[in-house]
């Protein structure tokens, strides 16, 4: 990978390699994942002093400045150890800081970007809707009524990371029907979680346990003007910017997890024996090992490739897609072989390789499913739509 890196790149990736060793132990990450809907305050706290909150924000703003090439190699190493905990700093990282800096006025950005950065605010993303999952636009159903000063906001949304302790809620919702285009009339807004009429309840889940995901009931919420992103009707394609870096920050963290599998899976294989050796000498389990390693150079290539794009300003939504599927679907046939390896350990919640497979197992489905994004590659290739 270092071929694709400055040498303040790959500085930086040492360092935080070093960090997340020191600070974030796979034990310590592994007791704070049993903790069901417990937000663990002490991870962000270990974020916030080492400045994690304000990577790819702008020094103007109090952030650590750099692209979308820092954020992705601080989500690997990060994710190496945390795996699906990442999300603790990623939910913010894209439903905030981005969504401000693509979405947001000066004066948004003046208000809310420093806070982020100082690690003094929360986000969360509320896009999805009980009855349209990856169809964001044919599911909505909530909607935005203009009034003085401001709008009226109901609805329901559905699988809101982190919306359980989110200081705003980066929420879309539908403030004109009267289009010739679905993706039209769609407007976005930042949602204060403790406005009166927002209800946020945590859902049970395999994985990522202590980072919750939320269902949110919007009744006759008053968001003033203020805190409309962008221009009213406008937001679905002012929101392709934000989920274009959100798929990649997908693919890195899938990449950071494939990671931990491959280092779990080479020390057991190293240290455990059966039959009179060790388990590494056995044929069928180096092959397993071989493909973890194939899989691992091929999503660093395309994760490093989209990264350069985005970082540049040129097209890069079929490849964000093309790294969010690869990543999500090669992490998970590891971990499932990493599970093999380790045999029952592999089960086993003293051991690090289920936590592995059960958080990836989520990536192939969310924030798009693959074979949504399958159907976007296709077409980017002179297709037909099929959905």
């Amino acid at each position: 990978m270092d071929m694709y890196l400055g040498e303040e790149d790959r500085m930086f990736r040492d360092a935080v390699r070093g960090w997340v060793a020191a600070e974030f132990p796979k034990e310590w990450c592994r007791e704070l994942e049993r903790r069901e809907h417990e937000f663990p305050h002490a991870f962000w706290d270990k974020l916030t002093a080492f400045g994690a909150h304000g990577i790819g924000i702008a020094e103007e703003y109090g952030g650590q400045g750099g692209t979308i090439i820092t954020q992705a190699l601080f989500a690997r190493e990060l994710a190496r150890t945390a795996a699906g905990l990442g999300w603790v700093w990623g939910v913010t990282s894209f439903s905030g800081s981005k969504a401000i800096t693509f979405c947001g006025s000066e004066e948004q950005k003046q208000r809310f970007l420093p806070k982020i950065a100082a690690g003094e605010l929360k986000t969360a993303m509320a896009f999805s809707e009980p009855g349209g999952g990856t169809d964001l636009l044919g599911g909505m159903r909530t909607t935005a009524r203009r009034v003085e000063g401001g709008w009226v906001i109901n609805g329901e949304k559905i699988w809101s990371t982190c919306a359980n302790v989110a200081d705003y809620l980066f929420l879309m919702a539908r403030s004109n029907r009267d289009v010739q285009k679905r993706s039209d009339g769609i407007s976005i807004f930042f949602v204060p979680r403790t406005a009166k009429g927002v209800t946020v309840t945590e859902l049970p889940k395999l994985g990522m346990r202590c980072v919750a995901s939320c269902s949110v009931h919007l009744d006759e919420v008053f968001v003033p003007d203020e805190l409309l992103l962008g221009e009213e009707g406008k937001g679905w394609y002012q929101s392709t910017r934000t989920l274009n870096n959100e798929r990649l920050m997908n693919a890195a963290t899938c990449l950071g997890m494939l990671d931990g599998v491959i280092e779990d899976a080479l020390d057991h294989m190293k240290t455990r024996r059966a039959f009179g050796k060790t388990i590494g000498e056995f044929q069928i389990l180096q092959h397993y090992l071989a493909d973890m390693a194939m899989w691992q150079t091929q999503g660093e290539l395309l994760l490093m490739h989209t990264a350069r794009l985005q970082a540049e300003g040129l097209p890069s939504a079929t490849e964000s897609g093309m790294a969010k599927v690869l990543c999500s679907e090669y992490v998970s046939k590891a971990a499932d072989l990493g599970i093999q390896i380790l045999g029952g350990m592999g089960y086993s919640a003293e051991t690090d390789m289920q936590r592995y497979w059960r958080d990836s197992r989520l990536l192939r489905i969310g924030p798009i499913s693959n074979e949504m994004a399958r159907n976007m590659i296709a077409e980017s290739m002179g297709l037909p739509r099929s959905f």
